[in-house]
């Protein structure tokens, strides 16, 4: 029996306890059976093989609790701004009629995305429709993302929108992105305007990492060296450089 007593160890059983509600949780969770393009981003197409393919992680690589939170706080924070914004005039929708959230598919379905929101109308000094994302971030992130915008400091938030702005046909006014900064509430906000080439990149990059997934071929990795940071948080790094392609 579990000493709930014990001031040295509580925090540690509380939260073990938590993790393990919290994953078993998420491993009820459907898999995806397409390429999300929210991830389309990522630097490397080698990553995204996996993904696309489901592969196992590699053990010990799994959703931890504390991960699996901050994922849940990403969701209350964007509730939060929902009504924050609707609070403050702006005709934000999250979802059609039919209860159903907004997203496209494309490529036999094997690429799809969904939404955070549409926003119709509301306060002057926009442009409407506007295609809605919205971020929960650390305060460092925050901070970057303040200093840099979008297209440097979050590419891959940046690919995100403008491939829904150009699926959904939301790219004649630009995308209202916002971010909450989970350690002080302060919002960020940017007016993001429709990049078409990097929206055809992408979508050729989503082809390319489908077509290569489905006929065998691994992609070439982003990186060199097993050591470089974006390896080493890498779900699948243990698997990657186990396999070889041609040396590279």
């Amino acid at each position: 029996m579990m000493d709930f007593n014990s001031s040295s160890s509580i925090a540690g059983q509380v939260s073990a306890l938590i993790d393990a509600g919290m994953q078993r949780e998420h491993a009820k969770q459907r898999p995806r059976s397409y390429l999300g393009a929210s991830r389309l981003g990522v630097s490397c197409e080698r990553a995204l093989q996996y993904e696309f393919a489901k592969a196992p992680v590699d053990p010990g690589r799994e959703h931890p609790g504390r991960l699996l939170r901050i994922f849940e706080r990403g969701h209350r924070s964007e509730d939060s701004m929902i009504q924050w914004l609707r609070d403050a005039g702006f005709d934000l929708r999250t979802t059609k009629a039919n209860g159903e959230q907004f997203g496209f598919a494309a490529l036999d379905g094997r690429l799809a995305g969904h939404i955070d929101g549409v926003i119709v109308g509301g306060p002057d000094g926009f442009k409407y429709p506007a295609l809605w994302e919205n971020k929960c971030l650390g305060s460092k992130s925050w901070r970057d993302l303040e200093k840099n915008k979008l297209a440097i400091s979050k590419p891959i938030y940046h690919a995100q929108v403008v491939l829904y702005q150009a699926y959904l046909e939301l790219h004649e006014n630009p995308a209202v992105f916002t971010a909450v900064n989970a350690d002080t509430m302060e919002i960020y906000t940017e007016l993001v305007p429709f990049d078409a080439a990097l929206a055809q990149r992408m979508s050729d990059r989503a082809l390319k990492v489908i077509s290569a997934t489905e006929e065998g071929e691994l992609l070439v990795r982003a990186y060199q060296d097993p050591t470089h940071f974006e390896c080493r948080m890498c779900a699948w790094q243990d698997r990657c450089w186990r396999q070889s392609n041609d040396g590279r």
